[in-house]
């Protein structure tokens, strides 16, 4: 069972305050898949959760360090990018799921490369362009399982 949630922000900055006001209602152990093409607004959506977390440093793409871990706020923030990782087993090996059901909460961008990983989210964010430059349509599914 599950519902979802339609949004539409119109700058960096609604995107980021989605993220912010988003995270307030997450709990040690969620885990959010984000889905979307490059440019929607997947980290921009992080940064607010951050931000709403409390979370201490500058939120930036993992897409080379494969995960940037934030801590200092509520919870810690474990921010993962699958967009270079091309199998399961390469998910695995780089040791990622120590990161996943634990004590903070993990977002993981690019989840849908991994279906297996993505069917354990409790959370489903997908981000794609709007109308105009800066407008994102961004739906968050709620997974009750």
């Amino acid at each position: 069972m599950s519902r979802v949630e339609a949004h539409t922000t119109r700058s960096p900055e609604e995107t980021e305050g989605l993220g912010a006001s988003f995270s307030a209602g997450l709990c040690a152990g969620a885990v959010v898949g984000l889905v979307g093409e490059l440019g929607a607004g997947k980290t921009r959506f992080v940064r607010g959760m951050a931000m709403g977390l409390g979370s201490k440093g500058f939120v930036k793409s993992p897409s080379f360090t494969i995960v940037n871990i934030y801590e200092g706020g509520r919870l810690p923030l474990y921010h993962m990018d699958l967009y270079r990782i091309g199998r399961a087993d390469e998910f695995y090996e780089a040791g990622l799921e120590e990161f996943i059901y634990g004590a903070g909460i993990s977002v993981i961008e690019w989840a849908d490369k991994l279906p297996s990983l993505m069917a354990g989210c409790t959370h489903i964010v997908r981000s794609s362009y709007g109308a105009t430059e800066d407008e994102r349509l961004i739906s968050i599914e709620i997974i009750e399982k």
